[in-house]
């Protein structure tokens, strides 16, 4: 206690508390200017950690009777909803401290006074999202704004920080360090499979000596159970909507509940289930990102004042938000990772020596095994790998821009700035220039056009916005999260509810009914940009989402086939899904690691193929699209095919008697160009790419462009590039998207690599107990909620009579 200022010793001691080592570690990390990376888990204060250094700082210099005016910190949080929440945590020590800090949220959701009153008398402490950040640099008072900056926390980095959202933050970083020479970095994380690989992202240059790496004491285990159904665990779905009475039962016994799920949908669904078997009526709320400002913040605001028993939630609250209320985590479906899992039972408790309690219910008996897998690998502590890549060109180019709106820049100075960001370290001259002279005029195919020349170089060789129209344009539409297009949903006197997605809105018309912000709505108008709704009783369906969607990680995957090759593992499982295992091996194989089980078999009139590969929804989504090419080539008339995390399944015309061929590594080099050439993923990834590297805007002043006119635009100039400048900078950037994040192609191509020495091909009569959780998703891929569930579940367990027969 010795080491802290005498007002926060005190604060500490009236609270009974003593600073943890690791805080103790932080604050003399702060004193020496060091640059740390904090990792400990929930509950440990990381925080407050990170803020200690600054607390101590301000205090003593108001103590010595500087005011200490000016921005001092800057926190950057993932979410908006985060950084409400530290500022409500944060705002409580210094009041109780009676300290004179001012401590402010600057996000997409500040008013616009206060946005520009910040700028021109910023708080000691502000708290923000990389995005606000990187618009704030846009400005020409930025010099002046954090000229003074000492430090810069950076929260949950491993949320963002190997993704578009870290190379934006990772290029504003290196821009505050030339603006603030002095100033120092630090970063946040309870999940951190990678210490050096993020101490090398925040270094400035990558010099990973010059950071810290501080780490916590390990917390209590965490109390983690599986929830079984009272009768079997299901053949098929992954919604878990079967144990709604037995996750209500987990609400009504404890004080506070999340309940997560994987996707919005789900979320509504969930929360509609229990609503119908809350017979104690208690009250619970629903929070995900496509809800209102007003709905979310109202959801945020009880759950601090300890008001709702129940919060079903997405991603939206994943990460760090403490509601000290908060005594259990339940997680619908598969968790899709460990470290995803840890970092959402640490929702609950939120305290260090107290285990968080967690209960997971698996969809189908292939996520029982995943959930499994998660617990092993929670209590083994071994996280999911962070995979660090080369800084996106489109993120680079919307960078350049904002800073030119900032001022003219000099390229020279500028590339050795953004050198210093370890994503962009290996950027060459050449490609640097290409991203210069795309923002200066489009590119050989569009210069032409005026509304493409957005930089001029001027007599003395500095880069600067022609005109002021592309300032405002670019503080207009900077971002890197780009959704898809989206319709406002909202009530004839003007409430708003939130968003729903343009393509399901365009299925809507007068009087259709469905369910949103956890209520039931009947359509009175659809208008260009509106949904105009009202409150219905009548039944009503769930609002659909395209967005993507989480696959099983490679960690995880490579357990559960560990299970397949053990029996030994199997006498924790429950009786119905060792008898399904048992049978499996009695009637076919089970999947060994290192091996590749292809089964084929008639069913109904068609010939199946099933793949039990493990690598995830987003690969086999691909291979099934590349599969069924191959096999239309071959003369094989495939129909269709269906994909799960585990397994894909491909049905058509002709029996498959060598799978084979079907899987050769070359299938990349040839079917995978001309398949992502010819669809629209390369159309969609050039429409992301050409909004974040700002060819096309979403708004213009006074006005938004809706997602036809957007996609209108990016699909005319797609189309121009690819004829008259396929190497272009944005569409070579656009199958980067496509080919890496979107097709999962990493995990694809590994898989081809090893299949052709690895197929175990099994020939059976009729469909195996394995194949029934993905065989039922023929014809349901995409409407598997509701009565359509409950339809699947009643056809699974007559498929899975068939297949379970041991004659």
């Amino acid at each position: 206690m010795s080491e802290l200022p005498e007002i926060l010793a005190d604060w500490f001691a009236s609270r009974g508390w003593a600073p943890r080592r690791h805080q103790l570690d932080m604050l003399a990390a702060g004193r020496a200017g060091r640059h740390a990376l904090l990792v400990a888990a929930t509950g440990a204060g990381k925080t407050l950690a990170g803020f200690l250094p600054t607390l101590a700082e301000l205090t003593l210099r108001q103590a010595q009777g500087d005011r200490a005016e000016g921005l001092h910190t800057l926190y950057i949080s993932p979410l908006k909803a985060l950084a409400v929440d530290v500022q409500r945590n944060l705002l409580t020590p210094i009041e109780e401290m009676g300290l004179d800090i001012r401590v402010e949220t600057r996000t997409g959701d500040t008013p616009h006074e206060r946005k520009v009153r910040q700028r021109a008398r910023p708080p000691q402490i502000l708290l923000t999202t990389p995005e606000s950040l990187s618009l704030l640099l846009s400005y020409e008072d930025s010099f002046l704004m954090f000229a003074g900056l000492r430090t810069v926390v950076v929260d949950e980095v491993h949320a963002f920080a190997t993704g578009k959202r870290g190379d934006l933050l990772a290029l504003a970083l290196a821009r505050l360090q030339t603006l603030a020479p002095g100033m120092r970095r630090v970063a946040l994380s309870a999940t951190v499979a990678d210490p050096d690989g993020y101490r090398a992202w925040l270094a400035p240059h990558g010099e990973i000596d010059a950071v810290e790496l501080v780490t916590g004491e390990k917390g209590a285990d965490p109390d983690i159970a599986i929830l079984l159904p009272e009768g079997r665990v299901p053949w098929s779905g992954h919604s878990g909507i079967y144990a709604i009475p037995q996750v209500m039962a987990e609400i009504e016994t404890h004080k506070t509940t999340i309940i997560f799920c994987n996707t919005r949908g789900l979320a509504e669904l969930v929360f509609q289930n229990l609503w119908k078997v809350n017979e104690l009526k208690l009250p619970i709320g629903v929070h995900h990102g496509s809800l209102s400002l007003e709905a979310r913040r109202r959801a945020e605001q009880a759950m601090a004042d300890g008001k709702l028993r129940g919060l079903v939630a997405t991603a939206s609250l994943d990460l760090g938000v403490d509601w000290g209320d908060v005594d259990c985590v339940i997680q619908m479906g598969a968790p899709k990772g460990s470290s995803r899992l840890l970092q959402r039972i640490g929702r609950a408790n939120h305290r260090l020596d107290e285990p968080s309690e967690a209960v997971l219910v698996p969809g189908n008996r292939f996520e029982y095994l995943e959930a499994r897998a998660a617990l092993d690998a929670v209590e083994a502590g071994e996280l999911d790998p962070d995979i660090f890549r080369p800084g996106a060109l489109d993120v680079l180019a919307q960078h350049v821009m904002g800073v030119a709106c900032a001022a003219p820049f000099d390229a020279a100075q500028l590339l050795r700035e953004v050198q210093g960001a370890l994503p962009y370290s290996a950027l060459t001259e050449e490609t640097f220039e290409r991203v210069l002279n795309f923002i200066a005029d489009g590119g050989y195919a569009l210069r032409a056009y005026d509304r493409f020349k957005r930089l001029t170089r001027d007599r003395d060789g500095l880069w600067r916005v022609t005109k002021p129209a592309f300032v405002a344009q670019h503080r207009l539409n900077a971002g890197i999260i780009v959704e898809a297009p989206m319709l406002e949903v909202r009530f004839r006197n003007g409430r708003r509810l939130g968003k729903v997605e343009e393509a399901f809105g365009a299925t809507l018309s007068p009087g259709d009914t469905f369910t949103f912000a956890g209520m039931a709505l009947e359509v009175e108008r659809v208008e260009l940009t509106d949904i105009i709704v009202r409150a219905t009783a009548k039944n009503a369906r769930f609002v659909s989402y395209m967005g993507a969607r989480l696959a099983i990680t490679s960690t995880l995957a490579a357990r559960v086939r560990r299970f397949f090759a053990d029996p030994a593992e199997w006498a924790r499982f429950p009786a119905d899904v060792r008898e399904w295992l048992e049978v499996q091996a009695y009637r076919s194989r089970l999947p060994e690691p290192g091996r590749l089980l292809v089964e084929t078999f008639p069913h109904e009139g068609r010939h199946h193929m099933v793949v039990y590969s493990f690598e995830g929804w987003n690969a086999h989504q691909s291979l099934g699209m590349l599969v069924t090419r191959r096999m239309e080539a071959l003369g094989l008339k495939p129909i269709g095919f269906v994909a799960n995390d585990y397994a894909l399944a491909v049905y058509g015309l002709e029996k498959i008697t060598d799978p084979a061929p079907l899987f050769s590594p070359d299938i990349l080099e040839h079917e995978f160009v001309d398949w992502v050439q010819g669809s629209a993923l390369l159309k969609r990834a050039f429409r992301e790419v050409a909004i974040i590297g700002g060819l096309v805007e979403r708004q213009q002043p006074g006005k938004k462009k809706t997602g036809r006119q957007v996609t209108f635009s990016t699909d005319l100039i797609y189309d121009v590039l690819r004829k008259y400048e396929p190497d272009h900078l944005l569409l070579r950037a656009a199958w980067a998207d496509a080919r890496a994040r979107m097709t999962d192609v990493g995990r694809l191509a590994h898989l081809l690599d090893t299949a052709a020495d690895a197929i175990e091909h099994v020939d059976l009569a009729r469909v195996s107990p394995m194949a029934v959780p993905v065989l039922i998703m023929i014809g349901r891929e995409t409407v598997a909620q509701g009565a359509v569930e409950d339809a699947m579940l009643i056809e699974a367990e007559a498929l899975a009579a068939e297949a379970m027969r041991l004659d």
